[in-house]
């Protein structure tokens, strides 16, 4: 039987190392773009104070063995999709699987979410992932009516995160209708939606000062904004939205250190992009648009603005998202698993698009996979083998997966950046004789021995600070048959 950990925002319950200042030393780390030997750090108050390579540790130093590495960012996820994890054959399209999605999301209520919540962000600690940016649209009852607390369902994904000691991306979605056409939600989409674009506005507002006003969830939590794809938001309602991302409208008391590298106000904003031709074809039958023509007259596009999926777009869909500055996010387990097809990835990344991944569907929670697939995919599309170097391939995983979840100082060893990091136990059988460079393309989740945020351990040899591995994996297993029930 599993146990139940209530949130107590008077304990932080990560760790108990508390010494804000600490240093580290490590044979081998990936220090701003390149493997580096004989690294020596220091942390303070969470962040990277210095940063010495070639030398030896000192005495009182805390040895790092295996390769470092920043923290990874997963991107895009639906966290309650984990329990649809081995179901594989429960929908032969995309669209008949929906119905199975439906049934998990409606047996959520928010104390089963935070109790399976913290355990799958746990399990993404334990596989290398420092950040997540949760796509969260489960905001209500399931007959549509709101809670008591409207945002009861966020804040216990935010509350979750916390427990679980991951930093979250709260990305609160807007989704009112049914299909591009505007039909109302059907009866299982009920609780997804707020009504009206205003009521959304009005409800994340509540979320986001919620959060900036709990002294514990806004070090680790940030709200940001969601249009679920166009088939849930018109151009007007997906205006809106970028809109409240942009701080144009709502409630200008919400803002805190989300800005752009120009300095103006900003949340991110994720989109569920072109995932299907269906919905490529649906969207121009029904506005003479493709979808990214019809977000980009809606404001959508920008470098705060990250397109979900982008399986299926055009020339011209990728040189408007480079030239907007978007970024894309890539999620190829799930993209494999429910038949969407291969984003042209090399492609986007020509034409000026930062690219980062997401567990998604969460069949898969391990960064070194979604990068060794994406990687996979444009070998076999294209016939090379060389159209993403290692390094490119890390900075999807850390740096740039970062940015685009809202956590720009995060994702790279350098001085004043947060101390997010990884070690890879490189003594693994199947990594012997691998240079350290391509010791990420090689790894599994499984090598993921160590792993820190704010320098602090939440996962110290392969065990977890705040939860044993055992009620992870017996929470998880409990709590799955209860969604599918």
């Amino acid at each position: 039987m599993m146990n139940t950990v209530q949130y107590n925002a008077d304990t932080d319950s990560r760790n108990s190392q508390d010494d804000p200042s600490h240093s580290y030393w490590a044979a081998q780390a990936w220090v701003e773009g390149a493997v580096r030997s004989n690294v020596r750090f220091t942390v303070s108050d969470g962040a990277y104070a210095q940063i010495v390579t070639g030398e030896q540790p000192h005495e009182g130093d805390t040895r790092l063995d295996g390769l470092v590495m920043p923290g990874a960012a997963d991107c895009h996820s639906h966290t309650f999709h984990r329990a649809l994890r081995g179901l594989g054959r429960e929908g032969a399209t995309f669209w008949s699987w929906r119905d199975t999605m439906y049934r998990v999301a409606a047996n959520l209520t928010p104390e089963l979410y935070y109790e399976y919540a913290r355990r799958v962000y746990t399990e993404m600690l334990m596989s290398g992932y420092t950040t997540v940016a949760e796509f969260h649209y489960v905001h209500h009852r399931p007959d549509g009516t709101p809670y008591d607390e409207p945002n009861a369902m966020g804040l216990a994904l935010a509350r979750a995160a916390h427990d679980a000691g991951i930093r979250l991306t709260l990305l609160d979605t807007c989704y009112l209708h049914a299909d591009v056409q505007g039909n109302d939600l059907g009866e299982r989409q009920r609780r997804f939606g707020d009504g009206d674009v205003e009521s959304w506005v009005s409800r994340v507002d509540a979320l986001d000062w919620a959060i900036q006003s709990d002294e514990i969830l806004r070090e680790s939590v940030r709200v940001g904004a969601a249009v679920h794809s166009v088939r849930a938001c018109s151009q007007r309602e997906a205006q809106v939205v970028a809109q409240w991302s942009r701080g144009e409208i709502g409630d200008s008391r919400n803002a805190h250190n989300m800005h752009s590298a120009h300095g103006a106000f900003t949340r991110p904003l994720h989109v569920h992009l072109s995932e299907q031709t269906v919905e490529n074809e649906a969207c121009r039958e029904a506005t003479g648009m493709s979808p990214v023509e019809l977000l980009d007259k809606a404001g959508v596009w920008g470098p705060n603005a990250v397109a979900v999926h982008a399986t299926h777009l055009s020339g011209s869909d990728i040189a408007t998202l480079g030239a907007a500055h978007a970024r894309a996010a890539i999620c190829p387990t799930t993209e494999a698993d429910l038949a969407d097809g291969i984003p042209a990835a090399a492609a986007m990344r020509d034409a000026g698009i930062d690219l980062c991944i997401g567990s998604d569907e969460n069949v898969s929670i391990d960064p070194f996979e979604e990068v060794r697939r994406l990687d996979g995919n444009q070998r076999l599309n294209s016939g090379q083998r060389d159209t993403f170097a290692p390094d490119e391939l890390v900075a999807m995983m850390t740096e740039q997966g970062q940015a685009a979840s809202g956590w720009s100082e995060s994702g790279c060893i350098g001085v004043g950046m947060l101390a997010d990091f990884v070690v890879i136990d490189t003594a693994a059988p199947h990594l012997a004789g691998v240079r350290a460079e391509s010791v990420p393309l090689v790894a599994t989740a499984a090598d993921v021995r160590d792993v820190a945020v704010g320098g602090r351990f939440v996962i110290r040899n392969r065990q977890p600070s705040a939860i044993s591995a055992d009620d992870v994996s017996d929470g998880i297993c409990e709590l799955t048959e209860r969604l599918r029930a």
